[in-house]
């Protein structure tokens, strides 16, 4: 009886419920869509930042990602039960050497990452990032696949020979030929000016490196747990090497995730603070030209806890009614950004922050969080506003209400 007394109430003043409803379900969804787009914005960031070079985890001997000294290797043999983790979906053995890279009267400085094709892509997408020729095949032997800028500066395209000199493990000066594979194009400066991506046995030979590896780089199914998996990887790991999550080697990323989360619950906070005080107007109105109603209610032997009861009910009422329609027109608009976004590159160029790559376009990705935390704590700033009123309308005196015109 009281639930059905509450959704007659609510419909009352038809023109303040269709007001306060209206603000409600734009504001649920808006918020759906804020955060949605948020996440596509630090998904793109992180997956820029891991995907295409470092990975979501990194095994190497401790210490050699401080200073990538070229003698803090280990066998490419060792059996690592990290490797066979089931939250693991993919690893790539590297091996890396810094040096100059010449093409006829142009010469710059280059990081050499030695790959293995097959596993590399498991782990990042760099051949996804291709601008023009190929990605490295297996049985390419001197193949090298270089950033747009590098290419830009030593002015080659794919089919042409790169001289490569280094020094070698063994104090030697290695240098050797290598041509040009592809071109790949990431938006990040740091890697497109320097990157070139070589096949690992090559360039263990030219270092005088046989079976060594610097790193293997890991891919793991939820990279925001990474640290956690990295803590429980750690044990069964020789003593010589670590495991590090891409937190830790980019500490300015994990600063970005966790202003994220404060950003949300500031945004969730604010939007919602306004949305409370709308719907706390309107049943504070409500109550008022309800008194004599109150009154008579009571004075037929409605109790107040009741009368609490009912206007808590009118509350969650135009909740239910506002979550079903906001988080539906939410879900609609965060679909839409999700397969088609918007496209900013024409007035927009992407931006680097942290070791990661803010692209000119805004999409949203959906997840179960962005929808089920502004469900729930709409339905919870219904109850709070409505707690207030409710409490007024309970502790009238019928005899007063009844008077009151």
């Amino acid at each position: 009886m009281l639930w059905q007394l509450a959704l007659r109430n609510i419909w009352r003043n038809r023109r303040r419920t269709l007001l306060t409803l209206s603000a409600m379900v734009i504001s649920s969804a808006l918020l759906i869509l804020c955060l949605g787009v948020f996440s596509g914005m630090l998904k793109d960031m992180l997956a820029s930042a891991t995907e295409q070079y470092f990975g979501h985890l990194v095994i190497s001997a401790k210490g050699y990602q401080d200073d990538r000294d070229m003698f803090a290797n280990f066998p490419a043999d060792l059996d690592l039960p990290a490797l066979r983790h089931p939250q693991v979906t993919g690893y790539s053995p590297r091996l890396r050497s810094f040096g100059l890279l010449s093409f006829a009267n142009n010469s710059a400085p280059v990081e050499l990452l030695g790959i293995r094709p097959q596993h590399e892509q498991q782990v990042t997408s760099l051949q996804d990032h291709l601008q023009s020729g190929r990605y490295l095949r297996e049985e390419e032997r001197n193949g090298a696949v270089i950033g747009a800028g590098l290419a830009k500066r030593l002015a080659v395209q794919p089919g042409d020979e790169l001289v490569f000199v280094t020094q070698a493990a063994d104090g030697s000066i290695g240098n050797d030929l290598l041509q040009v594979s592809g071109i790949f194009s990431t938006g990040d400066q740091g890697h497109d000016n320097s990157l070139v991506l070589v096949p690992l046995g090559w360039l263990q030979q030219l270092l005088v490196l046989p079976g060594k590896l610097h790193e293997i780089s890991l891919r793991v199914e939820q990279p925001r747990q990474a640290a956690i998996l990295a803590g429980q990887l750690t044990g069964g790991m020789p003593p010589e090497l670590e495991v590090l999550d891409w937190g830790q080697m980019l500490p300015e990323m994990k600063e970005v995730v966790a202003s994220y989360d404060v950003s949300r619950m500031i945004i969730v906070t604010i939007l919602y603070i306004a949305t409370g005080l709308g719907i706390l107007n309107t049943f504070f109105m409500s109550v008022l030209e309800r008194t004599r109603e109150f009154g008579v209610l009571m004075a037929v032997g409605m109790r107040p806890g009741q009368i609490r009861l009912m206007v808590l009910l009118e509350t969650l009422a135009m909740g239910l009614i506002s979550l079903i329609f906001g988080v539906g027109l939410g879900v609609l608009l965060s679909l839409y950004m999700a397969f088609v976004g918007i496209d900013l590159s024409g007035s927009l160029t992407p931006i680097t922050y942290a070791g990661g790559t803010i692209l000119p376009r805004l999409h949203a990705v959906l997840e179960t969080a962005n929808i089920l935390v502004p469900a729930v704590v709409l339905l919870l700033v219904c109850l709070l506003a409505g707690f207030l009123p409710a409490n007024r309308a309970a502790r009238m005196q019928p005899v007063v209400a009844i008077r009151e015109e």
